[in-house]
């Protein structure tokens, strides 16, 4: 560990001694698509964050979730060292939608609370992350409760001169065996043909955590991944895009059942996921047909679940397949010089596959039972929406509407066949006022909603530390936000500020069925019984102090209340956030980051009978971390110093302790 250390004091002096100053003496503005255009974030009437490539390569995180740790307004979960989920505005899991390239990534098993899907995105292939807060549903449709997260990965680039071939090779290790990590790129550009191509292998070991809890054992799993993606210039104004993309991973520990449910085995194997896409850009002359983006995807989810109870002969395996068809269709329209709009059909198809096997060790008998889901459940998702945006002097003003549909289809053998058919109706109105160049006002207000799915309505077995029962005739949770917000941009400083309040209602909950247990378990079902509200204020401020130094701040609150209950809501994150400095000279930067969260005590019902949650709340929490680089034209390599006081620490709601004092060497070489 101490070699460590003196490395990074080393590459410190190394950057502050460098003779060339490359930095950049503004701060630059941030260009996002969360309006469904590219616009900069200083004229979006909406909070939105952004991780960059540049992040990307500097910190190699170890997985797409870890990725977001530290982002105003983003709070990262972890049931398990595989695991990963984002909480926007107090919310997580299906009432937060992931798109991967504007693909729902979402699907109708999406469960309620932290999810792991996240993890399957190999972080190797992103090149950049958009997080949208409070708004969504219009843009994006359902489940957009707290907001989208947007991973766009890496694209190949077109040709100036003549074709040429590249190729790039990665390599991560860390202390405590806890990573180990080799990747290869090959890639193809020409004038009108580019293509990029990677493998990636993953060798996560047993997550060691800090102070006295040690190595946290079973947690560690290995994952593969694969992608490809190839862009063709068919004529001048026609491009298609071809992309595949898929990650596996293998016998992934869910800690906690282990040391706290008397499981001798529960862990995901396999957790996959296969997204393949064709997309095809047109630009056009017409003022109502701009530019026409068509996109059609093939998705495949596979879960897989083993579990045994200790002392048990019996070795539960259960495997859920979902198969998701989607196109999407959207016209953009410049109506005016200050008026422009987005408008489109969104089409989503899931087929479910699901069933379980109960395995005798001794006598190797096999049992067939019911899945998780009703088998051969369908579910349909069909929209219609409209999105329009004006910029006139100093004013914007930004709305739309979007209708949708749902077709959902299973049988059970305690529901027999059901069929609903919900919808919504969702609208959102942004304006936006410039005082003088720095410094933008907006008042945002969005509906959004979360239409019921196939795991609401058909989930039948043990989920987290509840016994499941189906249940129908479920219609959308619906929500209103709204915001109050500033945002401030100049060469040496740039921040904002956002203030709102959201009304949720229609909950869909878990509730208990008094008087019956199975399997030890308490049973549940879910009904649409619960009213809430979230209100917060989420700040951040950057400050280029110097042409070397960026110093870079923020902090988020989140108070949420169950209305029906009277009581907090479940798994609202505590105050928390980030306090960063940036050292960059020539091609050598130097980190140090300071991130804390404060003692969660407001605990629901439903938290304090949470194992993951320590009776009386979670702690709070103070972490460094110190990170140092440099990029040569084909050669780069990272270092990083995590919690270098070994503080003993866990996120609220998760399953296992954070990361203790550890170190990671990550080297690419360009060719």
């Amino acid at each position: 560990m101490r070699i460590f250390f003196f490395l990074w004091f080393i590459l410190y002096f190394l950057s502050a001694g460098a003779q060339q100053d490359s930095a950049n003496t503004s701060l630059e503005e941030v260009v996002v698509i969360a309006q469904r255009i590219e616009q900069k974030d200083i004229w979006v009437p909406y909070s939105i964050k952004k991780i960059s490539s540049q992040y990307f390569k500097e910190r190699s995180p170890r997985t797409t979730p870890e990725a977001l740790q530290g982002i105003n307004g983003v709070f990262v979960q972890k049931t398990n060292h595989g695991g990963g989920s984002a909480f926007i505005r107090g919310l997580t899991g299906n009432q937060t939608l992931i798109l991967i390239d504007g693909i729902r990534l979402n699907n109708s098993t999406f469960r309620y609370g932290p999810n792991q899907y996240l993890n399957t995105i190999d972080p190797y292939i992103v090149e950049r992350i958009e997080v949208a807060k409070g708004t969504g549903s219009v843009q994006y449709g359902t489940d957009a409760l707290g907001g989208v997260i947007h991973v766009i990965t890496k694209d190949p680039v077109f040709a100036e001169d003549k074709a040429t071939w590249h190729g790039t090779a990665i390599t991560k290790l860390m202390t405590g065996d806890m990573e180990k990590t080799a990747r290869g790129e090959l890639g193809y550009t020409s004038k009108k043909m580019a293509f990029t191509g990677g493998v990636t292998y993953r060798d996560f070991g047993d997550l060691i955590g800090g102070d006295t809890t040690g190595k946290q054992s079973p947690s560690g799993y290995n994952e593969w991944a694969f992608n490809a993606k190839a862009k063709l210039l068919l004529n001048e104004k026609v491009q298609l895009t071809l992309s595949h993309q898929n990650v596996e991973q293998q016998h992934v520990p869910v800690y906690h059942k282990i040391v706290l449910e008397n499981f001798a085995l529960n862990e995901f194997d396999q957790q996959k996921r296969l997204l393949q896409y064709a997309r095809l850009d047109i630009n056009g002359n017409m003022q109502w047909v701009k530019k026409l983006e068509i996109i059609a995807s093939r998705q495949q989810g596979i879960e897989g679940r083993e579990s045994q109870k200790n002392g048990s002969a019996v070795v539960q395996k259960e495997r859920d397949e979902i198969n998701t068809i989607g196109l999407t269709v959207d016209v953009f329209s410049e109506l005016s010089n200050t008026w422009n709009a987005n408008t489109g059909i969104e089409l989503y198809k899931d087929k479910i596959k699901s069933n379980r096997k109960d395995i005798n060790t001794q006598n190797g008998l096999a049992s067939g039972k019911r899945g998780l889901y009703p088998d051969d459940s369908k579910y349909g998702n069909y929209s219609l929406y409209s999105l329009h945006h004006i910029k006139h002097k100093k004013w914007v003003v930004d709305a739309g509407l979007r209708l949708n549909g749902f077709s959902i289809r299973l049988t059970d053998t305690s529901l027999g066949r059901v069929k609903i058919n919900p919808s919504a109706l969702v609208w959102n109105a942004a304006l936006m006022y410039r005082i003088f160049q720095q410094h933008h006002f907006y008042l945002t207000y969005s509906t959004g909603y979360r239409a019921p799915n196939i795991d609401d309505m058909g989930s039948l077995g043990i989920v987290d530390f509840r016994y499941e029962v189906p249940t129908s005739n479920l219609h959308p949770e619906e929500s209103a936000n709204l915001e109050l917000g500033y945002k401030f941009s100049s060469k040496k400083i740039k921040g904002d500020v956002a203030l709102y309040r959201m009304q949720l209602n229609d909950l869909i909950t878990r509730v208990k069925v008094d008087g019956k247990i199975i399997n030890g378990y308490q049973v549940y079902r879910k009904e649409n019984i619960e009213a809430a509200f979230i209100k917060g204020v989420e700040a951040e401020l950057a400050w280029k102090m110097m042409k070397k130094i960026d110093i870079n701040g923020s902090i988020t609150y989140t108070y949420g209340k169950n209305i029906t209950k009277d009581e907090p809501l479940r798994r609202i994150p505590p105050m928390h956030g980030r306090v960063m400095s940036t050292f960059r000279k020539n091609s050598w930067f130097t980190v140090a980051e300071f991130l804390f969260a404060a003692k969660q005590y407001r605990l629901a019902q439903g938290d304090k009978e949470d194992n993951r949650i320590p009776a009386g709340g979670t702690p709070g929490w103070k972490i460094v971390n110190l990170y140092a680089g440099n990029q040569w034209s084909c050669f780069h390599f990272n270092v990083g110093l995590q919690n270098i006081f070994n503080q003993d620490y866990r996120t609220h709601g998760s399953g296992i302790n954070g990361v203790g004092r550890s170190a990671w060497l990550s080297a690419t070489f360009n060719f």
